[in-house]
Formats: structure tokens, C-alpha cells, sequence
């Protein structure tokens, strides 16, 4: 072949894979985006099996003059990564982990194993169905950082959102070819605050720019969410009542010493939600009916907080409404901590590049206090929901920190119309929960689920995501 027959089969090769990528959606990237892309791929990590998706991680820098960096760690789709919606995986707290929990315990492709610095696959992972996108918010969490000490002081719900939503826009420069496809945000526990808070930020932006730099988002879905303080615990009390948890007793005194409307709980509440508090000692608050770990020394992470460790009268009327016992494997954040901690993996991820001073915990004890954190997020749901974004929750129904009876009766609460009643959903031949579509939004129950519910149902949950993404009703009868 002479040179000029060459030059013009390469020229032709280079237009048709651009065509490809164009008609499939995706712009590719180029320049400093193609440099910033190719500088945060992770190549391999210590112990992980082989796969064929491509996975990147490092630092977004979210405000240049505080010096203010959110870490991230994003995985393509298994298959088809172009033509598959982007999902961002937010965890609550304030102030835990998405990676240590969502990621690495509950939705990605990998779990770290006991005793190892390995990993192991996740055949149930949410990139079968989507590109995954996950991020440690707010700095102070995990690795993100602030140059900034004082930041730590101030951080709160807006600063979050805001942070979170400067974090996407610098996300997708950096990542362009994913700015055409459907973007949704999901999460849970605090994130019942997080997702609908940095939706409403997009939703609001979004009629404010030209079509060209809009984010493409479609909707949201969060599970076992706090959403409203008074009914998350009322219906806490109810459940644990019901659930065969507290005695007549105990249920009592709180019915009748606490008013879950008032801000500021009277020492006689105190007193009986002490009493409530006790058997959540001996047993998992977060899945009733699964062990907890007995490995775990008395000074372990092991018990961490998953709805944080920050003045309580914030979110609830008792200090103990932080307290995180573990899911199932019991122990297995223990396994995650050993993993994140190993300054192979941290090179790996290109990770800790500051040298942060304290180590990788799934929950920070670095955050000072919360400024700011509605008592109901109620509000900002049904604004999203009039705005005809799609919302899902969903409830696992054996968590007691916020169960599906509490979720219930939050949502009773948008007042919105009734479109079909309670009705199974069936996971193949079994139930998998119950669903009831309001006007809306669309709540799913998954039977035998703890408060992570891919943690406990993985099947199911990753059922659920790829009906949520698809804009599918779950199957009402056996399959």
C-alpha cells in the first residue's frame, strides 16, 4: 500500500470510530480532558480480579481558593458503557463514606475479603446496568479534603449540595463523553437529605442555562431515606413496638413523655428513649434478624455511625439516634477499612495525595458541627415531583433506624393521589416486597432487607435499579 492509499484508510478508520461514538451519544474526549481522563485510570488494584470495564479515580477540585477537593471513584457500565445512563451513589451520615459503604459493602463491583488486601467481584454490582459514579461529600469525608480548616466548621446541607453540584459540573469537563447521557442520582439513609437537595440544585440551574450546559437529568431514587424528623421517629418507636423489639413499657413512656414535633427533647424523654436505646445494644438497629459482628474489639470502627456523630439535636432527640451497628457480613467494614488504609491501594486510586492526617474511616470524626439541616425534606420532593422528574424511594423492611413504617408515614404526608394500591412485586417465583404508585413517585418495600439493602438483597436491588432506570413497573406476577 503506497502512502497516500495509507493516510486515507487511517483517515477514514479515524472518522468512522468519531461517527460511532457521535451517533452512539458520546463525544470523546480530547486535550486536557483526555490527559485528566487518562491520569485517574486505575489500572489495577492490589488483589482485584480481572474485568473488563475501565475504572478512574482522584480529586475534583470544587473551590479553588479554599483549596476544597472531593475524591471520587467511577466505574464504566460492564457492557455497552455508551449507551448506558450515568447513576451517582451517595451515602449519608453526615459524614460517611460512599465508597466504603455504597461502593465497596453494598452495589460495586468489588468487596474486600477478610484477613487479604484482595478483592472480589460483585456479580450483583450496579454498573450491570448503569455507568456508576460514586463520591465522598462533604470534605472531610473519607479523602476528600479541604486546604481550608476552618471549612470543616462549616459545612452543612447547602454547602453540600453546592459543593456536590460544582463537583458534577468540573466531573463532566473532565468526562465529557458522558454529559449527552441520562443522569440520575441515587443513595440512602441521610442521603434522603443529599440526593433530593442536590437534584433541586440541578432542577433549579438547569432553567437557568442553555440547553448545551445543562446536566441531562432524569430523576432520583433513595432507600431507607430520612426525609421527615418527626415521622422517622415516630414510626422508629412504632416499628420497634410492633417488631417485638421494646416492651409495653418502654413504648409507652415515649408515647407519652416525647412530642417528635418539638426540637428540643424534655429530660423525661430522654429517660425513656435511654430506655428504647438499650436493646439496640445487643442487637442491630440497622437489620433486625442478621448478627452482629463479634470480632470487633471494643475500641473498633466497627460500630460506626452511619447517620453521624454531630449535635443530635440537629436530627433527632437523642444522641443514640447516630449510632451505626453493622449490616451483614457483620464484620465486613472491617475488612474495608484494612483495605482503604493500605498505601498500595491509596497509589492505586491516586488517593491521600495530600497525606491526610488521619486515617480512612468509613464515617469522619473530622467534621465539626452541622450547620444546617431541615427537619423535613418533604418540601423539596414534592417540588421535584410536581417538576416531573422521576422519583422512586424504597424501604427495606427490617431496618429499625428508618423503617418502613416511618417511611410510610412520610410520605402520606406529600398528599399525593393514589394511582395503584399496595400490590407484590415479584423477584423471579418470590415476593420480593410491595409496591403503591402515587402521582409521581413510585415506593417499593423489599421483603427481608436491613437498612443497606443491596447489602442484604442484592438480586433485588439491582432489580429494582434497572427497573428504576429504565422507567419499568416491577413484574406483578411470578417470572
Amino acid at each position: 500500500m503506497n502512502p497516500s492509499s495509507w493516510t486515507c484508510s487511517f483517515l477514514f478508520i479515524v472518522i468512522l470510530r468519531w461517527s460511532v461514538v457521535v451517533v452512539s451519544g458520546q463525544l470523546p474526549p480530547t486535550g486536557q480532558a483526555l490527559l485528566e481522563q487518562n491520569a485517574d485510570r486505575v489500572t489495577r488494584l492490589p488483589g482485584q480480579p480481572p474485568v473488563t470495564f475501565k475504572q478512574y479515580a482522584g480529586y475534583i477540585t470544587v473551590n479553588e481558593s479554599h483549596g476544597r477537593a472531593l475524591f471520587y471513584w467511577f466505574f464504566e457500565a460492564m457492557d455497552c458503557p455508551q449507551k448506558k445512563p450515568l447513576l451517582l451513589w451517595l451515602n449519608g451520615g453526615p459524614g460517611c463514606s460512599s465508597i466504603g459503604y455504597g461502593n465497596l459493602e453494598e452495589l460495586g463491583p468489588f468487596v474486600a475479603v477478610k484477613g487479604k488486601t484482595e478483592l472480589r467481584f460483585n456479580n450483583k454490582a450496579w454498573n450491570k446496568a448503569a455507568n456508576l459514579l460514586f463520591l465522598e461529600s462533604p470534605v472531610g469525608v473519607g479523602f476528600s479534603y479541604s486546604n481550608t480548616s476552618t471549612d470543616l466548621k462549616d459545612l452543612g446541607d447547602t454547602l453540600t449540595a453546592q459543593d456536590s453540584y460544582t463537583f458534577l459540573l468540573n466531573w463532566f469537563k473532565r468526562f465529557p463523553q458522558y454529559k449527552s447521557h441520562e443522569f440520575y442520582i441515587s443513595g440512602e439513609s441521610y442521603a434522603g437529605h443529599y440526593v433530593p437537595q442536590l437534584s433541586e440544585v440541578i432542577f433549579d440551574k438547569n432553567k437557568c442555562l442553555p440547553k448545551q450546559d445543562r446536566i441531562n437529568f432524569k430523576g432520583f431514587i433513595i432507600g431507607n431515606a430520612l426525609v421527615d424528623d418527626e415521622m422517622d421517629q415516630t414510626g422508629m418507636i412504632d416499628y420497634a413496638w410492633d417488631h417485638a423489639v421494646i416492651s409495653d413499657r418502654v413504648y409507652n413512656d415515649v408515647k407519652k413523655n416525647c412530642n417528635f414535633s418539638q426540637s428540643k427533647p424534655t429530660p423525661a424523654c430522654d429517660t425513656a428513649m435511654g430506655a428504647y436505646f438499650e436493646v439496640y445494644k445487643i442487637i442491630d438497629m440497622y437489620s433486625l434478624y442478621t448478627p452482629s459482628c463479634v470480632e470487633a474489639k471494643a475500641n473498633s470502627t466497627q460500630r460506626a455511625h452511619m447517620l453521624g456523630n454531630i449535635s443530635p439535636q440537629i436530627f433527632s432527640m437523642h444522641k443514640e439516634w447516630h449510632k451505626k451497628p453493622t449490616g451483614y457480613d457483620p464484620c465486613q467494614p472491617q475488612y474495608t477499612e484494612s483495605y482503604m488504609n493500605n498505601p498500595k491501594v491509596q497509589r492505586a486510586l491516586h488517593a491521600n495525595t495530600t497525606k491526610i492526617s488521619y486515617p480512612w474511616r468509613h464515617c469522619s470524626d473530622a467534621i465539626g458541627y452541622w450547620q444546617d439541616s431541615p427537619d423535613s425534606i418533604l418540601p423539596v420532593i414534592k417540588k421535584l415531583v410536581a417538576g416531573g422528574l422521576r422519583v422512586w424511594v424504597f424501604s427495606g423492611d427490617t431496618d429499625g433506624r428508618i423503617p418502613v413504617t416511618s417511611t410510610r408515614m412520610s410520605l402520606q404526608k406529600l398528599g399525593l393521589k393514589t394511582v395503584q394500591e399496595w400490590t407484590p412485586w415479584y423477584s423471579k417465583s418470590q415476593v420480593g416486597g410491595w409496591t403503591i404508585q402515587y402521582d409521581g413517585l413510585m415506593f417499593v418495600t423489599i421483603r427481608g432487607a436491613g437498612h443497606q439493602v443491596p447489602t442484604f438483597k442484592p438480586k433485588e436491588a439491582l432489580q429494582i435499579i434497572k427497573h428504576f432506570l429504565s422507567n419499568k413497573t416491577l413484574p406483578t406476577v411470578p417470572f
